[in-house]
């Protein structure tokens, strides 16, 4: 069996197959189908510093190989995860880490601020593809100041591994991996959902509530590799792969690439025991291919 270990930043994962927020509940809605304490990872869904109810049904519509969603970070607030979740998932044997929205960079210092006091989380994983309230509804990811201003507030709160989820909705994503890195930022995760729409044609009204929605799964897997590679190449700090990865193939394809670690998103809704799979896969590869240790691969792209 291949040595499967990787870092990202300070944070020790035993494998780099994790899951993508939003696509795994809290972990254990999945401790019937899998041993959560094989993955190298679990990042649960979106944590805001208020309760959100999330927008209007309908919400998620599928679409040619993938799917879209406008859910809207639905979810209790921090304080509610702090008193209720956190008692839940604090043994898993494995890194959970909390993915962390806000709307202004006040708003994610304080949730971060909040999850830092936990002993049992490791890491935070920041979603800037928020739309920043103070400033038009402009999403904080799609410029170097917006994604610095969030990560800088956060990372004078914060002391543990801090992760930051790029939104692919720019022109040059290595720029804000840059931009981010410079502010402190330990690793990078990309990609975020892609914007995307559906109509029904027999109603003749969008498909979903807000119009709009991010779009995942296998369709957006090419757009999604390309960034990685270009980022990897851009920055020091580890980075994350994500974006339509659903079998070991496509595992293998993203560590090329430059990623040190994965995260497995939509695919978890087809087949709740993916990520297992794809983690022996990886390591059945590794094996045929005579690799002893996962490095051997990671980055190795000319």
């Amino acid at each position: 069996m291949a040595d499967l270990r990787v870092n990202i930043g300070a944070l020790a994962l035993k494998n780099p197959v994790m899951t993508a927020s939003g696509t795994f509940g809290y972990g254990v809605e999945f401790e019937d189908f899998i041993d959560l304490g094989g993955l190298g990872g679990i990042i649960v869904k979106g944590t805001t510093l208020k309760p959100r109810e999330g927008n209007d049904y309908p919400r998620m519509a599928e679409t040619a190989s993938g799917m879209l969603n406008c859910v809207g970070l639905q979810n209790k607030g921090v304080d509610y995860f702090c008193e209720h979740i956190y008692p839940q998932i604090k043994d898993i044997d494995t890194n959970m880490i909390v993915n962390v929205s806000g709307s202004s960079p006040e708003d994610y210092a304080e949730c971060a601020a909040r999850i830092d006091a936990l002993d049992n989380i490791p890491a935070i994983e920041l979603n800037i593809s928020c739309p920043n309230v103070k400033d038009g509804g402009m999403a904080f990811g799609v410029t170097c100041q917006g994604a610095s201003s969030v990560v800088k507030a956060v990372r004078q709160v914060y002391h543990k591994t801090l992760i930051v989820k790029l939104s692919p909705n720019v022109t040059d994503i290595a720029e804000i991996a840059r931009a981010v890195e410079a502010e402190g930022a330990d690793s990078v995760s990309l990609i975020n959902t892609l914007m995307g729409m559906a109509i029904d044609i027999e109603r003749r009204k969008k498909a979903l509530s807000i119009g709009t929605g991010g779009l995942s799964g296998p369709a957006v897997k090419p757009v999604a590799l390309r960034m990685v590679y270009q980022v990897a190449k851009a920055v020091k700090i580890p980075v994350v792969g994500l974006g339509g990865i659903s079998t070991a193939r496509d595992a293998i394809e993203f560590l090329m690439a430059g990623a040190t670690a994965i995260e497995i998103g939509t695919a978890n809704f087809l087949d709740p025991a993916v990520t297992i799979k794809v983690r022996d896969g990886v390591n059945d590869w590794l094996d045929q291919h005579g690799c002893q240790d996962i490095h051997e691969i990671i980055g190795c792209l000319e």
